[in-house]
């Protein structure tokens, strides 16, 4: 039982150093020029590469166990929705996960923006929704206010009016505030 025990331990150990490291190290040293085309505003080049380095589905490709490869679905994402290409970006931007709680807000209001443009706004309020439920001074009364948009464009005046009197009470200081 202990030998199978060093064996396993030693076997992730090694896993880890000799195999997880050096993909890591490799995958930001390829991402950096994707980094400065998305940047740039030129997400065609940022997802497909320049023809000498590799763009982030390539990045995905190769090194999507890393955690600059996972980090690489939030880039394809973002950039399929520059470029419109909606359904694309929700498939990408749904199957990113992160710890960090501002990106994943950020990418649960992507998600929403992507199925407004594709004209789903009942999808769209769903993302905006999840993305307002994080309770931060920045992005919740942005997609609050958001989402009081759609209810309105929708006629739904008083949950529209529910979003915005949110914003006004619980966001004060917000600049969405001042907008109410």
């Amino acid at each position: 039982i202990v030998l199978a025990l060093i064996i396993l331990v030693g076997g992730y150990w090694a896993f880890k150093k000799l195999y997880v490291e050096p993909q890591t190290a490799e995958a930001e040293r390829q991402v950096f020029f994707a980094q400065n085309y998305f940047n740039n505003d030129d997400f065609q080049t940022a997802l497909d590469g320049d023809g000498i380095n590799p763009g982030f589905l390539e990045i995905l490709d190769n090194y999507g166990r890393t955690s600059v490869g996972k980090l690489s679905r939030y880039y394809i994402g973002i950039s399929y929705l520059h470029l419109g290409e909606y359904e694309e970006a929700i498939e990408y931007l749904k199957r990113f996960r992160t710890k960090n709680t501002e990106l994943g807000v950020v990418a649960n209001g992507a998600i929403g923006d992507a199925y407004l443009e594709s004209g789903n706004s009942a999808e769209a309020l769903k993302w905006y929704a999840k993305a307002a439920a994080v309770d931060n001074d920045v992005s919740a009364p942005f997609y609050l206010l958001k989402k009081g948009i759609v209810l309105e464009s929708q006629g739904d005046n008083a949950k529209a009016l529910e979003a915005y009197k949110t914003i006004r009470d619980k966001y004060k200081n917000s600049a969405e505030a001042r907008q109410i």
